[in-house]
């Protein structure tokens, strides 16, 4: 919000235990960083066949193949409820062109949901393009948006990045065995053909499961975490 604060909602069940932790990548003792924060849970009966809330963090710089993966490896029953993207383009032309796949409960070359074009699955259309004004139009819904835009600013910043995020609250994906969610980093070239794209990719996953659940990937190292910024 304009106030610099993020906010995100989530029901984290638990039954006998919690921990929350922040920690800190910067090195320098200038770069402190300056949290608040505000927990609150209430203690109450769990139902033996409640999920358990998950998230995971995977970041393509650049994508291989023009493909990111959003999340893979989950094993057992549960239902995914979001995504969050952010996406740095490497080219000047239309970069959202790539479907996004779901491949769930023994899916073998074919997913059983394939979307179309990227803005299509966060409920924008024709490019997040705004006819009059001839740029990207950033919106914000409940459920899905685009709310972020960094444009070039003709300098050091040269390329242009987008924050999206699309919540599967009304209509979540439940799957009964397995999920590897994947989405292509496709755009076009001027004659129509797709453009096999090396963006800089980076989301979380949010979903809930019966445990227990796979391990996690380990996180990648501070520095290819870090989005150069001057």
């Amino acid at each position: 919000n304009p106030g610099s604060a993020f906010n995100c909602y989530w029901v984290m069940p638990f039954r006998k235990r919690c921990r929350i932790t922040m920690q800190s990548l910067y090195t320098n003792p200038n770069d402190i960083l300056r949290v608040y924060y505000q927990v609150d849970y209430t203690l109450t009966e769990i139902p033996q066949d409640a999920a358990y809330f998950h998230a995971q963090f995977r970041r393509s710089n650049p994508t291989k193949g023009s493909l990111h993966t959003i999340l893979d490896g989950v094993k057992g029953k549960g239902q995914y409820v979001g995504t969050y993207l952010g996406w740095t383009v490497h080219n000047n032309a239309w970069w959202g062109e790539g479907e996004i796949k779901f491949f769930m409960d023994g899916d073998g070359e074919y997913p059983t949901i394939n979307g179309t074009g990227t803005e299509d699955y966060f409920c924008g259309s024709y490019n997040f393009e705004n006819r009059k004004t001839k740029q990207y139009q950033e919106f914000s819904t409940p459920y899905a948006g685009m709310h972020q835009v960094i444009r070039p600013d003709g300098l050091y910043n040269a390329t242009t990045s987008f924050g999206l995020y699309r919540w599967h609250i009304i209509d979540p994906i439940r799957f009964k065995s397995d999920l590897r969610i994947t989405i292509q980093d496709l755009g076009w070239r001027h004659d129509g053909r797709y453009l096999a794209q090396q963006s800089d990719i980076s989301s979380v996953a949010f979903w809930y499961q019966m445990e227990p659940h796979a391990g996690f990937p380990k996180l990648p190292s501070k520095d290819y975490l870090e989005i150069p910024k001057w």
